[in-house]
């Protein structure tokens, strides 16, 4: 079975997914989309909405179901996990990271390879409907780092050496595929315990930020 991902490169949603296809060892063909892009996700799947998986002329675009389908073995136990009780809390609570990571993050993401002067243009201005002026953004960073420093102390506090276990788990991959865009925002610093933490997961899943970009 061959496979074929679009996604791109800074997106967490699609992380999770090149993240997984690491840990499994599967090899797909990377197709990294400029941003700007509106044709091909739609012809894919009818939205502009990545990471999106092709298999066999079978097209997929939620994370979680594109990790389901090619964790044949059941490793990672999608379904389990997503239907558990404390999942709607652990998504709350990726949410709420999420919020302060990508106002840090997002005026450096676009000046990171994978975006074109074009695409650059295309982000800024459909991100800062949103959140609101990137210079802004910027300027407000400490506020942010605040807002986060209470929540990664505890995700710490769960590490046994992952989130809440000692192996990987899904919960790892979803964590870590959100975190892994603060260290592109250079007066942002992970604590010793947070980056050896995330050293762990690359290494186990033979990931690589930037690689796709420069492909």
């Amino acid at each position: 079975m061959s496979f074929t991902l679009y996604h791109y490169v800074h997106c967490p949603f699609c992380m999770r997914v090149r993240m997984v296809f690491g840990f499994l060892n599967i090899q797909y063909t990377s197709k990294v989309l400029a941003y700007n892009d509106e044709v091909t996700p739609v012809e894919l799947t009818g939205k502009k909405m990545l990471p999106a998986l092709v298999s066999n002329a079978k097209a997929l675009n939620e994370s979680l179901d594109i990790i389901a389908f090619i964790d044949t073995q059941n490793i990672f136990k999608v379904k389990e996990v997503t239907n558990s009780s404390d999942f709607k809390t652990f998504e709350s609570f990726l949410n709420t990271i999420g919020n302060p990571i990508h106002s840090l993050a997002m005026p450096y993401w676009m000046y990171t390879p994978e975006f074109s002067p074009e695409a650059r243009v295309y982000f800024q201005k459909k991100k800062e409907i949103k959140r609101g002026p990137f210079k802004e953004l910027v300027k407000n960073q400490k506020h942010f780092v605040q807002e986060l420093e209470p929540l990664l102390r505890q995700i710490e506090n769960k590490l046994q050496p992952f989130y809440e276990s000692k192996t990987l788990t899904l919960k790892d991959i979803l964590l870590a595929a959100h975190l892994w865009g603060l260290y592109v925002v250079p007066e942002f610093q992970f604590s010793e315990k947070m980056h050896q933490y995330l050293q762990r997961i690359k290494v186990l899943c033979n990931f690589n930020y930037h690689q796709d970009a420069w492909g």
